[in-house]
């Protein structure tokens, strides 16, 4: 069980990052929406502290999504105008306090919807102005080393605090931004305020994928057990499919130019 949390989140981290490397920030962003780390650390939680469990913190991370696009905004809004360790700062600071407030509502699955819901709706008002994506050197390959680690870390930190923190803190660290964290800093400094802007845009895009996701998990996993994860990757990917026209046209950038913008 140890390989597969060092090996599974890791892998598809891979994937996502090779192709933001072939497609631009706005694929990679959109990408980044499927449930690749809250996915297999419900997973995990479901074997190892049940079913209920599991799905009483894919509700918490249905709810965290609110703080995760909060991060995503407060993250592009900031780097406009400083540099990646004040951005950091501040963004981080956001989400433990949208964490917070979220940790205290009672659990409802209600209240989780409605949460995501309208930070899903806000999110496309909120990102600064599109602006002309910049030119920067190739990512190199470390970035995608790190970006696995941490995977691999949040996946470890999370299933065996599980027993300890309880459902709900255990879904909300699920949605932690450790790897929107990797992903922006590394970013602006390689590419540039416009092209992290671009990625987190594209972030909460995808981010109705994730919510289809958990939301599926917190209604199937009590009744059909693991089975649910079946049904709720399948709903996951119909989602990114359906959000897939979204991509790129609020940002006023498109695949196209984000390709363009990487071969400078």
């Amino acid at each position: 069980m140890l390989i597969l949390k060092l090996l599974v989140i890791p892998g598809f981290l891979l994937l996502i990052s090779l192709a933001g490397k072939r497609w631009g920030p706005s694929v990679a962003g959109w990408l980044s929406g499927l449930p690749v780390v809250v996915g297999p650390i419900l997973f995990f939680l479901a074997i190892e502290q049940g079913e209920v469990f599991a799905a009483q913190s894919a509700m918490a991370a249905l709810s965290a999504m609110f703080a995760m696009i909060a991060f995503c905004v407060t993250y592009a809004q900031v780097a406009q105008r400083a540099g990646w360790p004040l951005a950091l700062v501040v963004s981080l600071a956001v989400w433990g306090a949208a964490a917070i407030a979220l940790s205290l509502m009672p659990p409802s699955l209600v209240l989780s919807v409605c949460a995501a819901a309208t930070a899903l709706l806000a999110a496309p008002y909120l990102f600064p102005a599109a602006q002309p994506l910049g030119s920067g050197p190739a990512p190199k390959s470390d970035k995608l080393v790190l970006r696995m680690i941490a995977g691999a870390v949040l996946t470890l930190v999370v299933t065996l605090l599980a027993s300890t923190v309880g459902e709900r803190w255990s879904g909300l660290l699920a949605v932690f931004p450790v790897l929107g964290s990797v992903m922006a800093v590394f970013s602006q400094q390689t590419r540039g305020p416009a092209f992290t802007a671009a990625l987190l845009r594209a972030t909460a895009t995808g981010m109705y994928s994730f919510a289809a996701f958990c939301l599926v998990l917190a209604l199937a996993l009590p009744g059909m057990g693991l089975n649910a994860f079946v049904l709720g990757v399948a709903v996951s990917v119909a989602m990114l499919g359906v959000t897939r026209r979204l991509l790129a046209r609020p940002v006023g950038t498109t695949a196209a130019t984000d390709r363009t913008a990487i071969k400078r």
